[in-house]
């Protein structure tokens, strides 16, 4: 059972965005990198839901921020792409 869980709804103004940052992420929260926690991703209309899970607070703070930065990678890699 976890010992420590977290909720975060991030909102897309862009249902295309919104899917192709979810697929990016999938492969990652289907096969963690650690047993110490684990992630749920869901689709709630123009909302991104991740649902983090983890044994203990360092755990569910270092995947709530690696996913934070992959989240934020490819945004702006997104951003640049748009404009080329």
């Amino acid at each position: 059972m976890p010992e420590a869980e977290a909720t975060m709804r991030l909102s897309f103004f862009d249902k295309q965005i919104l899917k192709i940052v979810l697929q990016a992420l999938l492969p990652e929260a289907e096969k963690p990198a650690t047993y110490r926690a684990s992630v749920d991703l869901r689709e709630e209309g123009l909302f991104l839901v991740l649902h983090f899970k983890a044994k203990d607070t360092v755990a569910l703070r270092a995947t709530l921020n690696t996913y934070l930065r992959w989240i934020n990678s490819m945004m702006e890699a997104l951003a640049v792409c748009s404009t080329l």
